[in-house]
This record gives C-alpha cells, sequence and structure tokens, in this order.
C-alpha cells in the first residue's frame, strides 16, 4: 500500500508538477494569472486523474483507462517545449497556443474518454510479426525527428480518445435507428 501511494506521489511530481512548471516557465509566464491558471489546470487535472486511477485499481477494464494517462500528457507537454527549442520558437511567441495545449490536456486528463492502455499486449506469450513489424517502424519513424515524432505521436494518443467515443456514440444511435429495435433494448 504504501508503494502505491510513493508511485503516486513520484507520479504527481513527474508528470504533474514538473510539466507544468516547464510550461509556466517557458511560455505562460507572460499572460499573468490566466498562464498561472492553466499551469494549474493541468497539475489538478493530473493530481485528480492520478487520484481517479487508484481508486479503480481492480474494479476498472485493464484494457483501457479512463481519461488521458499522465505519462502521454507529460510527454506533449515536454516535447512541446523540445519541439520550440529545435525549431528555434521562443515560448512567449507562442503562449497562447501553449495555454490552449495545457488545459486541453489537464481537461483530457479527467475526462471520460477511453484510451487503450495496451496491457493486452503480452510479450510474454507469442507476439505476430506484423505487430513486431510495426514496433520497428515505429521506431523508425521516432528517429526520423524525435521531437517532432514523439509530439505527433502522444498528440494521436490524446486525439484517440475523443475520436473513439464519438465513434461509439454514431454506432449506437446507428442502432437506435434501425427499424424495430427501441432505444430501450440497445445494448
Amino acid at each position: 500500500a504504501f508503494g502505491a501511494e510513493f508511485d503516486s506521489l513520484s507520479d504527481m511530481t513527474a508528470f504533474g508538477l514538473a510539466p507544468a512548471l516547464v510550461m509556466y516557465h517557458w511560455a505562460l509566464h507572460d499572460l499573468g494569472k490566466i498562464g498561472w491558471l492553466a499551469a494549474f489546470v493541468y497539475t489538478a487535472g493530473t493530481a485528480l486523474r492520478l487520484a481517479r486511477f487508484n481508486t479503480q485499481i481492480g474494479v476498472a477494464d485493464k484494457r483501457f483507462f479512463q481519461g488521458l494517462p499522465s505519462p502521454a500528457a507529460a510527454a506533449i507537454m515536454a516535447a512541446s517545449v523540445w519541439i520550440g527549442d529545435e525549431y528555434g520558437v521562443a515560448g512567449v511567441d507562442v503562449r497562447w497556443l501553449v495555454c490552449i495545449l495545457t488545459v486541453t490536456i489537464g481537461l483530457l486528463m479527467v475526462s471520460n474518454f477511453r484510451y487503450h492502455s495496451f496491457k493486452e499486449f503480452d510479450i510474454h506469450n507469442k507476439v505476430p510479426f506484423l505487430t513486431l513489424v510495426a514496433i520497428m517502424l515505429g521506431f523508425g519513424v521516432v528517429y526520423i525527428h524525435p521531437p517532432l515524432m514523439m509530439f505527433l505521436l502522444f498528440l494521436a494518443y490524446a486525439v484517440s480518445g475523443p475520436v473513439m467515443s464519438l465513434g461509439r456514440m454514431r454506432r449506437a444511435r446507428a442502432e437506435v435507428k434501425k427499424p424495430g429495435v427501441g432505444p430501450d433494448q440497445v445494448p
């Protein structure tokens, strides 16, 4: 029990406080209270995300996370600064974009969107050859330009939750519109 709580504390520091402070120092400080608020929303989102995760251990579907996982959120924040450094973009030049990104990522962490956990991927059992090829291609793509590719990969993961939810909603609506199926009969 102590280890689980200590792990959450270290996650809060590494994936919550550190990215928020870096973003505040890099781009948000010139926005005054709005920049402070954006960093706070991200930090509070991380804390709430970790607390919710801890309360759902053992009862949630292990194939999915509820809300954007905090390591993925932190990766987006870190990659944003890395891209800015690579391309010589000062944070203050993109402060409003960074503010919107920081708040959005913070809110995605506490959202009800489901994200694949990839926990069903078991490397101890037989792994399909195409999966290994896809992993190697993934490493190759990231090697092309690490800051940009990491940002795009984690951003795509962040967008996958809302996209999957919209797809589920459309399928549910299509089932309701089928002749002879009432709204109370949809699974």
